[in-house]
């Protein structure tokens, strides 16, 4: 059974910062307001909703306790709706799309919501712990390094320099700054409110049209440091020993931003939309998850999405246009090169390095903006993908209806 995109909404990402401006907004908040926009706009009866799914990287505190039911509940969703939170790192928000996707194309749901939220100015990145850095049974024998240091050696691997990076960071802020001046974001973008309704945010906070090489060649690598002294560099070495030494070519401005934001898509099959007069917008051809290894683990991409090709009978050149979230420059550089993807064909307005990367919630933000552009340029065929924590990889491909 085919699965139809019939909605997708996302809030606007703030800063990450106790400054930022949805700092006083609650992660349950956040995502109660995509449900509510994707009820509203479609005039949905939400008892139809068979299940929410949302991706969130750093369940506790204020995010743990199976959001994705407390926010369909905040929304003012039917009480029949369920709601699962489910973590694959950065690429959650994906991965809830494809569940919620695979319940209709199962024939176990009509009618399903995937998607994600994170507030990281209040429940900071690491928050929750776990293994994999500390345990020596996950750390050690997986030779475990902080990202960043696996992204530099990306980039000295594939023989990036520090002006090739920064050069794609450039042009991901002017891409984003033209997208959102020419309101190309606006059909997706609701606006977070507070509780006397006055808008709190209405457009991505992070955009800086003004970077250029020279602001960007002022900052310091941020994973020298690490890297060196707390010996991060000699563990990937070990693991990569033809790396004769690590050149350090990542910052924050040419590494994804640490934001706020939540996004929902609606995805049902045929029948159901037309019970509930429901215009699909497109269908999921395939989608993929791979593990790749897990010391350097930002390679994923690439074979996520060689794996969804294949499952969808298609080659690289048969897509119109690709998002891959810009976790850290050389993850879409390597991308381009290895599936020889042309510049203009992929994150063509611009992505996290600009915008931030809310991260339970990104996966289903660029599935969204995929599909927005597809319909603006006339274009038929999407795949969306992102890096993942610990060596994996997902991809999702779509099709306009």
């Amino acid at each position: 059974m085919e699965a139809l995109i019939y909605d997708s909404v996302r809030t606007p990402r703030g800063k990450g910062k106790k400054d930022g401006s949805l700092h006083g907004v609650t992660p349950l908040e956040l995502a109660a307001t995509s449900l509510r926009a994707l009820r509203d706009r479609n005039a949905l009866d939400t008892a139809q909703v068979d299940d929410v799914v949302l991706g969130c990287v750093t369940p506790v505190g204020e995010q743990g306790a199976c959001i994705a039911r407390l926010a369909a509940l905040a929304a003012d969703y039917d009480q029949c709706v369920g709601g699962v939170q489910i973590n694959r790192f950065c690429a959650s928000g994906l991965e809830a799309f494809n569940m919620a996707a695979a319940q209709v194309m199962s024939g176990q749901a009509d009618l399903s919501i995937g998607g994600g939220v994170e507030a990281m100015s209040r429940v900071p990145m690491g928050s929750d712990g776990g293994a994999w850095p500390v345990d020596p049974r996950a750390a050690i024998a997986n030779y475990f390094v902080p990202q960043g240091v696996s992204a530099d050696a990306i980039a000295t691997q594939s023989g990036y320099s520090r002006t090739d990076v920064d050069a794609y960071a450039v042009e991901s802020h002017r891409r984003a700054a033209h997208a959102a001046g020419n309101g190309w974001f606006d059909r997706s973008i609701v606006p977070v409110t507070d509780l006397n309704g006055l808008v709190m945010l209405a457009q991505d906070e992070t955009i800086r049209p003004q970077t250029t090489l020279d602001t960007l060649g002022a900052l310091k690598p941020s994973f020298a440091a690490m890297g060196e002294q707390y010996g991060f560099d000699a563990v990937i070495r070990q693991r990569y020993p033809e790396l004769e030494r690590v050149q350090h070519v990542h910052h924050a401005g040419n590494s994804s931003g640490i934001v706020d934001g939540a996004a929902a898509i609606l995805v049902g099959n045929r029948a159901v939309g037309e019970r509930l007069n429901l215009k699909p917008r497109a269908r999921v051809r395939a989608f993929a998850t791979i593990g790749s290894e897990p010391s350097i683990m930002l390679t994923g991409p690439s074979y996520a999405a060689e794996k969804a090709l294949r499952r969808a009978g298609m080659k690289a050149a048969d897509i119109d246009l690709f998002e891959l979230n810009e976790a850290f420059a050389a993850v879409v550089l390597r991308f381009m090169e290895v599936m020889k993807v042309p510049h203009d064909q992929i994150n063509v307005n611009g992505g996290a390095i600009a915008m931030g990367h809310p991260l339970g919630a990104t996966g289903a933000m660029i599935l969204g903006t995929l599909l927005d552009e597809l319909e603006r340029r006339g274009l038929s065929t999407g795949l969306a993908t992102l890096c993942v924590g610990a060596g994996m990889g997902i991809a999702t491909i779509i099709e306009r209806v």
